[in-house]
């Protein structure tokens, strides 16, 4: 797994299924955050009413947004899971609604539930975004298979009450890259063909970690697969630049470039415009 000089973010032609059409990466996409909680990390991603939710992503798909990943759960450390029936009631009434007004936007679920992915797909969703890696969950990845609809693998060491406990990996980027082998080894024997891998910045990892693996994210596409990060205003950022994350969209888009230039195929972000500008300066440097 050498690292080549020459690498370019754009030559990995992969391309995943949403509900037979093809979504290809030979330019990276963009997914906005929306999140239907009262307490995730960014107060400004935090939408509750109907009028607010349908604004945002109206906004965001005006802005360039490829799809929209819905969350009804806070996963920053040191949070407690809510429970099936709290998610439930926060995610479905609001899918509804975007799935009405907004036919054709593609819909991830931020779930690691195996039955809230099979009720928001029925929905009207498009593809399940899980941030344990079918740990949680152990009827997720046979569920995804019947469902026939992309997913995003994420890897998580531990749960989110204690995951920024003193995480420690004798060598993080072959843990997490066996991780990824060893969960994309049942997938494919399921027959789980679209597989998007998220390395999970901030789940569990040192603000070294991080940056590592931000450093030798090219060596995942060895597992073929799109790269999706999700940087976006995280503690990472916030620690490195010393502001909050409601001042650290300037620390977001120098990480988000630095994502683009070592592979990643998908920003995971709550700016929309400040990553689709990023992606566009990147995508024109690498073409000289």
């Amino acid at each position: 797994m050498q690292q080549s000089n020459e690498f370019s973010p754009f030559q990995h032609n992969y391309s995943i299924n949403i509900k037979g059409v093809l979504m290809d990466f030979s330019t990276p996409k963009i997914m906005g955050i929306i999140n239907l909680t009262p307490d995730s990390f960014f107060v400004e991603s935090r939408f509750q009413t109907k009028a607010g939710i349908l604004k945002q992503v109206e906004q965001m798909l005006n802005e360039g947004a490829d799809m929209i990943d819905f969350g009804s759960f806070s996963s920053r450390p040191n949070t407690n899971l809510i429970s099936q029936e709290e998610e439930e009631s926060r995610l479905f009434a609001p899918l509804k609604a975007i799935v009405q007004e907004f036919p054709n936007a593609i819909i991830s679920i931020d779930t690691y539930r195996s039955q809230i992915a099979k009720q928001a797909i029925q929905e009207g969703a498009h593809l399940i975004n899980d941030i344990s890696g079918g740990n949680f969950d152990p009827n997720m990845f046979e569920t995804i298979q019947q469902l026939n609809v992309p997913y995003i693998l994420m890897h998580m060491k531990g749960e989110p009450k204690t995951m920024q406990q003193n995480p420690a990996y004798k060598d993080v980027f072959q843990e997490i890259y066996y991780s990824f082998s060893e969960r994309l080894a049942k997938l494919t024997q399921l027959g789980v063909k679209d597989v998007i891998l998220d390395v999970g910045f901030g789940f569990g990892k040192t603000l070294e970690h991080n940056f590592t693996l931000l450093k030798k994210l090219n060596y995942f596409h060895s597992l073929e697969r799109p790269i999706l990060a999700g940087l976006s205003r995280k503690g990472m950022i916030q620690k490195v630049i010393q502001e909050p994350a409601d001042k650290a969209l300037n620390g977001t888009t120098a990480a988000h470039v630095l994502a683009l230039l070592n592979g990643a195929n998908i920003l995971r972000v709550h700016d929309v415009k400040a990553a689709k500008e990023a992606c566009h300066i990147v995508n024109f440097y690498q073409k000289q």
